[in-house]
């Protein structure tokens, strides 16, 4: 029987994202020589690290599907902890300790995945990768302050999340007296959205804020968004001539239920500003919109935009949507079907 992904491979979100990067943990969080078990899009996985380099396989052992994640790393090889198999980097099982003398087939591999370490988190595709892992644009600007934000666990679909965060009519409600006033919330004006092989992004949208910095002064902020992969989005917010707010945010897909929220927070203003106010207002911010995202129903998002009702103030949601209906549409799981087979 071939081995099918432990989430319905019918469902719209999952199929969008398959062959995507996604943040499943800090890079300080793999430590040399050491196996951190992971769960991504309904999967079990390990990732590890030897001399620097960054694994990520299924934990499953092809001999007798044992958690590889209880094993440990030998020099350069991962070691099942059941009968002793030893893989190299690459997967390829190098030596079977009941049969010493054995030189293992190509077909005793593990199942390996790709994985990249950006931005101080290691990103995992579990499908075949269309592209680079999303960009930051400023990550290597010493001009801004990088301070990464979370993990914020939400009992919600990784797509609900980001919709969210691409959302600002909600600020006035969701983030009363932070990002917006709820007794005079703003009459949102028209914008663009621009739908490219890339992605989306969009033009200025301006909005009052209360407290719209860590800073806690009021601003006029003007808010550009992009989104390169369903899962990850991003924003520029201009406070001023030259100050800016930047956010990357990562939304890894634990299940279709459930997800992990990371960021990253990149400002080239106020150097008096801690860290831990800086932390502070990321943390009211993304748990008011926990709060709210795991309400949603139904959990998945409803890529249909017939099954729900929008404004012209959606528009950019409204593209999101289609724009994951249409990926779901492209992408082949095919490689998620190898058929198991024993090293005869």
């Amino acid at each position: 029987m071939p081995v099918q992904p432990t989430w319905d491979v019918s469902q719209i979100d999952y199929r969008a994202i398959v062959n995507d990067w996604h943040a499943v943990c800090l890079s300080s969080e793999v430590e040399e020589d050491k196996i951190l078990p992971i769960r991504l899009m309904g999967e079990d996985l390990v990732v590890w690290r030897h001399d620097g380099a960054i694994h990520a396989w299924k934990d499953y052992c092809r001999h007798r599907g044992a958690k590889l994640s209880l094993g440990w790393v030998k020099g350069d090889r991962l070691v099942c902890p059941y009968h002793g198999w030893e893989y190299d980097g690459q997967g390829q099982c190098r030596h079977y300790p009941a049969h010493p003398s054995r030189t293992p087939g190509p077909r005793s591999r593990a199942y390996t995945h790709k994985a990249e370490e950006r931005y101080g988190y290691i990103w995992v595709c579990i499908g075949e990768p269309k592209g680079e892992v999303p960009a930051f644009p400023n990550w290597l600007d010493d001009d801004y302050r990088k301070v990464s934000a979370g993990p914020y666990v939400y009992q919600a679909n990784a797509l609900r999340a980001i919709e969210n965060f691409l959302d600002v009519a909600h600020f006035p409600f969701v983030h009363a007296d932070l990002n917006g006033d709820p007794n005079a919330p703003d009459e949102l004006e028209t914008y663009d959205v621009n739908v490219t092989p890339e992605g989306l992004t969009t033009s200025e949208i301006k909005v009052f804020q209360p407290y719209g910095d860590h800073r806690g002064i009021p601003v006029t902020a003007k808010y550009a968004f992009s989104c390169s992969s369903p899962t990850t989005a991003y924003f520029e917010k201009k406070t001023g001539d030259t100050e800016r707010f930047c956010t990357l945010m990562m939304a890894t897909p634990v299940e279709q239920n459930k997800c992990i929220v990371r960021l990253i927070v990149a400002i080239n203003f106020g150097e008096e500003l801690t860290t831990e106010q800086i932390l502070k207002r990321q943390d009211l911010v993304f748990n008011q919109d926990r709060r709210m995202v795991e309400t949603q129903r139904p959990h998945p998002l409803p890529v249909n935009v017939r099954d729900e009702i929008h404004l012209s103030s959606d528009k950019l949601g409204v593209e999101y949507r289609r724009w994951v209906q249409r990926r779901a549409k492209d992408h082949d799981l095919s490689i998620l079907t190898e058929a198991p087979t024993v090293d005869a």
